[in-house]
């Protein structure tokens, strides 16, 4: 379970080789302000490719709007 104040966020990691989404990590938002980047497995292609962070949001990261 995250402690309350943890400024983690759920990011995707998007393949450059094949466009497609096959990573979820965590991200420390306040020391990691740019995209991250790392180079991981494509089971679609079979090799180590750069997989890039996505900006789209992924549903659970959004916190409800108390009115």
């Amino acid at each position: 379970m995250a402690k309350k104040g943890d400024k983690r966020k759920i990011i995707g990691l998007v393949c450059e080789a094949c466009g497609q989404r096959h990573y979820y990590t965590t991200k420390n938002t306040m020391s990691m302000p740019d995209k991250a980047e790392l180079r991981k497995y494509c089971p679609v292609k079979r090799v180590n490719a750069k997989q890039v962070e996505t900006r789209k949001n992924l549903g659970r990261n959004v916190v409800p709007v108390r009115r």
